[in-house]
């Protein structure tokens, strides 16, 4: 039944949808109740007060009216604590499947009051509990274990205070939108595709002068011209370009290439692939059913390909990519010719007696 009645009191509390920008912690949004110390020691001051009616102590009642009000000087502290907080939501870098999924929140103090003992918890119990210095700003991370791939949110948070003698319990729920994208688990380390699978191999990165690879640092016989002069201008020291040329045919990791094995479990072999690829700087793409992620070495074009992997098939996971192409009647995408063709016939029809 408490459960129950916590649970009602949250969702009526709690009437807003995703937040973003920054959030101000207001008097609107802070809630504060006793907690179960500062019950015991409100019975505690009834029971002296009751004494010192009966006795007629006069020392009795100034010590029963100095704890009084010192608990009420309480309750205003623990609310001072949280108030005017500014707070954003940070970068959430992706992870793999069984780990940690931290995510980061921005904590702004612009009062000149220290705030202490601050607890930030999801639901699950997952905390962090920090201090924030007057007029400074720190960054917070909750980790949240990411159990399976998909998009993993953060959840309604808690932000709560028992400061400073524990007697009142002041709270506040934040919920960000914010995601942190999960990728498959590899699997263990498994051989990539060869040539009796597929028409061709993986194009090896060599060196060359067709594209430009990356800096390493300067040694003695390079050319001058290789020198980046521009990176020697901004202080980071002398360095060389590096250029890169692709030698051999390209490298494809297919789904249908694997046993018969449930679905997560080629997820998860792909995922070792496409690591194990771009580990060994090869040329590769990814076929999956009804996708297809054309063949590159670099850094985006891993991270395209661990996503894709991640939100295969994943209804419960929508994925804010941009709308499709608007299709034809038989579901088939019409490229622009297509599209001018009907607009010039539908004038036509219009413009007809």
């Amino acid at each position: 039944m408490l459960a129950f009645l916590k649970h009602k009191f949250r969702n009526w509390a709690f009437r807003r949808t995703l937040e973003t920008g920054t959030v101000v912690l207001n008097q609107r949004r802070i809630y504060i109740l006793p907690t179960r110390q500062g019950f015991g020691f409100a019975l505690v001051l009834v029971l002296m007060l009751l004494g010192d009616i009966n006795y007629n102590l006069s020392l009795g009642y100034v010590l029963t009216f100095l704890l009084a009000t010192a608990s009420g000087m309480s309750m205003l502290y623990a609310f001072r604590n949280m108030a005017q907080l500014e707070i954003h939501a940070g970068h959430v870098a992706s992870v793999f499947s069984g780990e940690q999924a931290h995510f980061v929140f921005h904590f702004n103090n612009p009062g000149t009051l220290v705030r202490y003992q601050i607890h930030l918890h999801d639901d699950s119990g997952h905390r962090s509990v920090f201090d924030l210095p007057a007029q400074h700003s720190t960054p917070v991370r909750l980790a949240i274990p990411a159990t399976k791939r998909g998009w993993l949110d953060s959840g309604r948070l808690t932000l709560y205070t028992e400061f400073p003698l524990g007697l009142f319990h002041a709270w506040s729920y934040i919920h960000f939108d914010v995601r942190c994208l999960v990728y498959p688990k590899p699997a263990a380390a498994q051989p990539l595709p060869t040539i009796a699978n597929q028409d061709g191999k993986g194009k090896v990165l060599g060196a060359g002068d067709e594209d430009f690879y990356g800096l390493r640092n300067y040694v003695a016989g390079d050319a001058l011209p290789r020198i980046a002069w521009k990176a020697l201008a901004r202080e980071q020291g002398l360095q060389v370009k590096q250029f890169s040329a692709y030698q051999g045919q390209e490298l494809w990791l297919d789904w249908l290439l694997l046993p018969n094995i449930a679905s997560e479990r080629k997820l998860e072999l792909l995922t070792r692939w496409v690591l194990d690829a771009d580990a060994q700087n090869l040329l590769y793409g990814l076929r999956l059913p009804n996708i297809e992620i054309a063949p590159q070495h670099s850094t985006a074009h891993r991270a395209e390909c661990l996503r894709t992997l991640a939100l295969f098939g994943a209804a419960n996971n929508p994925d804010p990519l941009p709308n499709p192409s608007p299709t034809s009647g038989r579901g088939t995408p019409l490229n622009p010719l297509s599209r001018l063709r009907e607009r010039v016939a539908r004038s036509a029809g219009r413009g007809r007696p």
